[in-house]
C-alpha cells in the first residue's frame, strides 16, 4: 500500500474519530449533570431562531472563505470542488488530532495527492500556519489594550486560576510567536540557514537520533521556500485579507449564539471577540484531538459573565455546530476522495470505507 495512504487510513481511523466524540460528549453531559441543569435543554426552543440562522449562515461563509483562501494560495491550481475536499478533510484531520499537533501532515499529504508537487504542497500549508499564527500575534495585544485587562475572565474563578490561565496563556502566545517568526525566518529570509541550524542542533548526543528527521524537514523548508518565491502584492493581498475574514467570522459565530439567548451591545460583542481570541490562543495547547472536553470545560469561565444559566447549553450549541459536522462530513467525504486520488480501492479500503460510513 502506498506510504501516504497508509498516513492517511492511519490518521483518519475511526477510533481516532470517536475519542474526540466521547470526550466532547462526556465534558458536556458532565457540564449539566454537575450543576442539575439538564432542564435548561429546553431553554434552546425559546431561543432567537434568526441569531441561530445567523451562526449557521457565519460559519457556512467561513467555509467558503477558507475554500477561496486555499484555492487562491495555489493560484487557482484547485478547483473550487477539489478545493472543498481539501478543507473538509483538512478540518477533518483537526478535528481527530491534539491542537498542538493539528491536520498539517495529512494536509500536506492532501494537498499532494491534489496533484500538486510536494514542494509546494508544503509551501502552502507551511503558509496557512504562518498566516493563521501572524493573525493571533497582532490581534492577541490589539484585544488586550482595547479591553483594557478585562479579557482575561474572572467568573467563577479564583484568583489562583486566574494567574494559571494568564499563565497559560502567555506561554501559548511565546511558543505561538517564537515558532511563527522562526519560519518566517526559515521561509522567507535564510532556509539554508536554518536547515544548517537543524543539523547542528541534532549533533549534540542526546539529540542525534533526530537527525535524519531534522535533515528531511531542513530540506523541506528548502523546497517550500523555492515555491514561494516571486509572489506578487495582490497574492499576498489576497492571503492576508482572507486569512482576516475567515478568523473573524470564526469568532463572530459564538457572538451569534450568545446573542440568541441573551440581549447583547456593541461593546459586548467587542469583548465577546477579544475573550474568543484569548481562549483560542489557550486552546492551542490542548493535548486533546481538537481539544474535545478541555474547550467544554474552560468555556463557561470564559464567557459565562455573558450568559449566566445558559452557558452550558451554548458551548454544546457551539461544539454541535463547529466541530461535530467536520467529524461527519469528514467521514462523507473521505471514502469517495480516497476512490478519487488512489484508484479503486482494494477490498481493505473499501472496509475502511463501509466502517467510516456506518
Amino acid at each position: 500500500m502506498d506510504q501516504n495512504q497508509k498516513t492517511i487510513l492511519k490518521s483518519f481511523s475511526p477510533v481516532k474519530v470517536l475519542i474526540p466524540v466521547f470526550l466532547g460528549l462526556g465534558a458536556t453531559a458532565w457540564l449539566f449533570i454537575k450543576d442539575d441543569k439538564l432542564g435548561d435543554l429546553a431553554s434552546i426552543a425559546d431561543a432567537n431562531m434568526w441569531w441561530l440562522g445567523a451562526a449557521l449562515l457565519v460559519l457556512v461563509i467561513r467555509d467558503l472563505g477558507y475554500i477561496y483562501r486555499i484555492r487562491s494560495l495555489t493560484d487557482k491550481f484547485l478547483t473550487w470542488r477539489n478545493s472543498l475536499d481539501v478543507i473538509m478533510l483538512w478540518e477533518f484531520a483537526s478535528a481527530v488530532t491534539p491542537s498542538v499537533v493539528g491536520g498539517t501532515t495529512v494536509a500536506t499529504i492532501i494537498l499532494n495527492k491534489e496533484g500538486i508537487p510536494l514542494g509546494k504542497s508544503l509551501a502552502y500549508v507551511m503558509l496557512t500556519a504562518v498566516l493563521d499564527n501572524m493573525f493571533f500575534i497582532v490581534a492577541a495585544p490589539i484585544a488586550l489594550l482595547a479591553t483594557q485587562g478585562e479579557v482575561f475572565p474572572t467568573f467563577g474563578l479564583e484568583a489562583s486560576d486566574i494567574s494559571k490561565l494568564k499563565w497559560a496563556f502567555y506561554v501559548s502566545y511565546s511558543l505561538i510567536a517564537l515558532y511563527t517568526f522562526l519560519m518566517i525566518y526559515a521561509l522567507f529570509v535564510k532556509p539554508r540557514a536554518f536547515k544548517w541550524l537543524l543539523l547542528k542542533i541534532t549533533s549534540i548526543k542526546f539529540l542525534r537520533k533526530w537527525r535524519v528527521n531534522a535533515f528531511q524537514h531542513g530540506n523541506e523548508i528548502i523546497w517550500a521556500s523555492q515555491q514561494l518565491k516571486g509572489k506578487n502584492a495582490a497574492y499576498w493581498t489576497r492571503a492576508i485579507l482572507s486569512t482576516v475574514f475567515v478568523w473573524c467570522a470564526r469568532y463572530f459565530l459564538l457572538n451569534c449564539l450568545i446573542a440568541a439567548f441573551t440581549d447583547v451591545t456593541l461593546a459586548e460583542h467587542l469583548l465577546i471577540i477579544s475573550r474568543n481570541l484569548i481562549f483560542w490562543i489557550v486552546m492551542l495547547i490542548a493535548i486533546t484531538p481538537g481539544g474535545a472536553g478541555i474547550v467544554e470545560m474552560a468555556f463557561p469561565s470564559f464567557f459565562g459573565l455573558f450568559l449566566g444559566g445558559f452557558s452550558n447549553v451554548v458551548v454544546m450549541l457551539y461544539r454541535l455546530i463547529t466541530y461535530y459536522p467536520y467529524l461527519i462530513l469528514g467521514s462523507v467525504f473521505l471514502p469517495k476522495w480516497i476512490a478519487k486520488v488512489f484508484g479503486r480501492q482494494p477490498k481493505e479500503h473499501e472496509e475502511f470505507a463501509s466502517e467510516i460510513k456506518g
